[in-house]
């Protein structure tokens, strides 16, 4: 956790989760629409591990609604401790 979301930090994400996960040939990575998931070099290391990765279309919040909850909870329970 950082006090930024530059694609660095999510690039330092992923790495860190298959390293520590080792995911075998046909990874899928949902993706939010955010702009550090969609820069060239998170793709391009996407591409690199042979991940495929997934984006739900605008407007579509439904998909990332329950992995959102729960990342707003940990971060008020966790960074703000409330």
């Amino acid at each position: 956790m950082r006090n930024h979301m530059r694609t660095a930090l999510t690039q330092a994400a992923l790495m860190m989760a298959t390293q520590r996960e080792r995911p075998g040939d046909g990874l899928i990575c949902h993706l939010d629409r955010g702009s550090q998931y969609a820069a060239e070099a998170y793709r391009n290391q996407l591409a690199d591990m042979k991940a495929t990765p997934s984006m739900s279309r605008t407007g579509c919040c439904h998909v990332n609604a329950p992995m959102q909850s729960f990342f707003h909870n940990h971060k008020v329970e966790l960074v703000h401790q409330r």
